[in-house]
């Protein structure tokens, strides 16, 4: 029989996806840069839309029903919605204090009405409206809701066109399909994004978007894969359609993060670390033995945990937070002193050279004669703590890393300078890392790496981490929390002073004055230096300001003021300044005869220092200052503080000012001062302030309020965030599906070998300057 001929070679669609010799798929048909006139890339590229894959990536941002008239009853104060709504009346009515008109367009779902108020500066823009809003036109209208006289209206909305030139049979045929909106920039509208994330799905095959997440794991789910759910996010027929590719594509990104943790996690822990059980009678035992207070429960339980880890050969990766004040460094201490009792050391790496000498002076206080072996009077069981940073003289730099190589020092303290090659233990067997969002894993993990075993860690942060982004971002620690009240904190009272109430606010400020009068401080602060200035890297515009565009996705400037919102019968909210309150309380009569300074950050740092020299000695009574007081600031005079326009601060932000008072044994009052509405989002946010000290419960309600991108740090990186349709906050079901998930397939398969699309998606996720802001948030 003769030989059968062999087998023709597979034909491979000319962009496919392809793997690499490191088993990883690459995908040419995505990565390649999209083929436009320079005048239209420029306008991509200002919405970080470079190659097919970040515009396959860049979803709807809202979807609505055309086939279904929006019902006007269900709108709220505050809800950012997309209507779908007939045109029923428009009039225009010239304004007498200023220059133009105002424009108001009455929509209708068929029995209710509603506003849609516009500025239009001349005539020619009035003439442009009537005649692209003609009465009867069925229109889709994205903005958010507010009031006025008591009446719900929008607020120069973007309005655009549901009427479409296609053939009537198509038009009939596209009735019910939902109506898309896609983030957007100056000179690019949602249409023209859309025909052209329609024209590229369609020279894609489903074999150039390969699903990094495994069959087994969809079928698992019920969910379409990677491809399917591509393109109908883009191009759905229904919204149940629309809603299921959602779904596809929000678990894909919490898989592929939790993978990426669940590696991580795997990797570290296969490399054995030294046990370090408790030795009794050692000095962790006689630190216990001379402390002056008693641990709270919170402290007993999360150290039992970290003693228990430590005393095993599977390297402690563990996560510790809690509010400043909540005994964090009393937790790391007896943890570090537990190693040094087994014959290693411990290092505590800090951000600053400030943070980390206050570390060496309340450790060394902490430790008493138990931190001077060698020297007179140290005790018997003792050890040596050092301090390493980078400014310190030569002959300091090398006494302390003598002490660190030779073993002497069992607790050394420092800053980066901790990193430095040259730097050597002779045990190491603890790292702890403090403020962990300042340092990235590279640099926690070149600490790690100069023990002869894995070293156990121990990363801390004060800032609250609401359970999902821990489960987001630090995937790969186990995360202990201390929320017991912290030892001696004084209570704050916090209240809500209506801007426009005169009396309300003269009262405020004699409160002040009765503080300060009784030999306490107070700060004041505001959101602007001057009235055109606002601290540098600072944005102060709240998350619900009625006609915020905060998506950039506006469809058409009706106004010509790009989208800025607001009464155009009002000039627009001028905020407090620095430099206007200043001269205001100077003048103040409840105030008389008391110093008041200012602070903010076009000061010179001698300034600044000085300020806050004359606000401790009593020689200021009052200091007046933007947000640079929000972390470092430690008076324990200061018992008021007041915050102007409060509305536009975060909640987080407003935490931690509050934190710069009570933080002796006096007693505080905090007052919120702003203009907003009883009824309004603002004004429920500043409830939520009030009603609460638990930065964790903040920090979750502020999460809610807050873009994504934040979440992961975006806006530090100046990247965009990996995560494009997960919500940390409200998809913590899906987050925790993702999570068993991604651990049963990384125990599988460690190095990904059958996954690469997953190997490859895991790879762009967590790019250097991605990993940075992932791992620094």
């Amino acid at each position: 029989m003769p030989d059968e001929p062999p087998p023709p070679p597979i034909q491979l669609h000319p962009h496919a996806a392809r793997p690499g010799d490191d088993g990883i798929v690459r995908t040419p048909a995505l990565d390649r840069s999209l083929r436009l006139a320079t005048s239209e890339a420029k306008k991509f590229e200002r919405l970080g839309l470079r190659t097919v894959r970040d515009l396959l990536e860049h979803y709807p941002r809202r979807v609505a029903d055309p086939g279904t008239l929006t019902d006007l009853a269900s709108l709220r104060i505050g809800d950012h919605v997309i209507l779908i709504v007939d045109i029923a009346s428009f009039t225009a009515r010239t304004m007498r204090a200023r220059r133009g008109s105002v424009v108001t367009i009455e929509v209708t779902d068929g029995q209710r009405r509603l506003p849609l108020v516009y500025f239009a500066p001349h005539p020619g823009r009035v003439a442009y409206l009537e005649a692209r809003l003609r009465v009867g036109k069925r229109v889709t209208v994205d903005g958010v809701v507010n009031t006025k006289n008591g009446v719900l209206q929008l607020t120069h909305p973007k309005i655009a066109d549901v009427d479409s030139d296609l053939s009537e049979e198509e038009i009939e045929r596209r009735a019910t399909f939902p109506q898309l909106r896609y983030g957007q920039t100056k000179g690019l509208e949602s249409e023209k994004i859309s025909a052209l994330i329609r024209s590229q799905l369609a020279s894609l095959s489903d074999a150039d978007l390969p699903d990094p997440v495994p069959a087994d794991v969809r079928r698992e789910r019920g969910q379409v894969d990677h491809a399917t759910a591509l393109r109908t996010v883009h191009e759905p027929e229904t919204m149940a359609g629309y809603r299921s590719a959602q779904e596809a594509l929000r678990f894909e990104e919490a898989f592929v993060l939790q993978v990426a943790m669940a590696r991580r996690r795997a990797e570290a822990a296969a490399v054995p670390a030294t046990a370090r059980p408790p030795r009794p009678g050692g000095i962790a035992q006689a630190f216990d033995a001379r402390l002056p207070f008693t641990l709270t429960p919170g402290q007993v339980e999360v150290g039992t945990t970290i003693a228990q880890e430590i005393a095993g050969s599977v390297p402690m990766q563990r996560l510790l937070q809690g509010e400043v004040g909540s005994g964090k460094t009393v937790v790391a201490l007896r943890a570090m002193l537990q190693v040094v009792d087994a014959g290693g050391q411990a290092a505590l790496l800090a951000p600053t050279e400030v943070l980390a000498a206050q570390h060496e002076r309340s450790i060394r206080a902490l430790l008493g004669e138990l931190g001077e072996a060698g020297m007179l009077g140290g005790a018997d069981a003792a050890t040596r703590v050092v301090l390493l940073t980078g400014s310190q003289t030569a002959a300091q730099r090398r006494r302390a890393l003598g002490e660190a190589a030779g073993g002497s020092a069992g607790i050394v303290i420092g800053t980066h300078a901790l990193l430095q090659e040259h730097v050597q233990f002779a045990d190491l067997g603890l790292v702890v890392v403090d403020e962990q969002h300042r340092f990235g894993v590279e640099q926690r993990d070149a600490l790690r790496a100069k023990g002869r075993a894995a070293p156990h860690l121990l990363v801390m942060t004060a800032t609250p981490i609401p359970r999902t982004v821990a489960m987001t971002i630090f995937g790969d620690l186990e995360v202990s929390t201390l929320r017991d009240v912290p030892i001696g904190r004084a209570e704050v009272l916090t209240h809500l002073v209506p801007a426009g109430n005169a009396a309300w606010v003269a009262r405020a400020w004699e409160r002040v004055a009765e503080e300060v009068r009784q030999g306490r401080r107070a700060f004041v602060v505001c959101p602007r230096i001057t009235a055109t200035q606002a601290e540098a890297g600072e944005s102060f515009v709240p998350q619900d300001a009625p006609g915020r565009d905060e998506l950039g996705d506006g469809v058409l400037d009706l106004d010509g003021t790009g989208g800025t919102g607001g009464d155009p019968d009002q000039p627009p909210r001028e905020l407090a300044a620095v430099e206007d309150v200043v001269e205001l309380l100077r003048a103040e009569p409840a105030l008389a005869g008391i110093a008041i300074g200012e602070l903010h950050g076009r000061r010179s740092s001698e300034e600044k220092e000085a300020a806050m020299a004359d606000l401790a000695s009593g020689a200021l009574g009052v200091l007046v200052a933007t947000t640079v007081i929000e972390v470092g600031v430690d008076v324990p005079q200061a018992s008021v503080m007041v915050i102007l326009d409060a509305d536009r601060f975060g909640l987080s932000q407003l935490h931690q000012l509050r934190g710069r008072i009570g933080r002796g044994s006096l007693p505080g009052v905090c007052l919120a001062v702003s203009p907003v509405p009883d009824d309004s989002p603002a004004h429920e946010r500043l409830t939520v302030f009030a009603g609460t000290r638990d930065g964790f419960v903040l920090a979750e309600a502020d999460l809610g309020q807050r873009r994504e991108g934040d979440v992961l740090g975006a806006a530090q990186s100046g990247g965009s965030s990996s995560l494009r349709l997960l919500r940390v906050v409200a998809d913590a079901a899906v987050i925790e599906a993702a999570r068993g998930a991604a651990r049963a397939v990384v125990e599988r398969d460690p190095q990904l070998r059958e996954h690469p699309a997953l190997a490859e998606a895991i790879a762009r996720a967590l790019d250097p300057v991605a990993q940075e802001y992932l791992e620094r948030t």
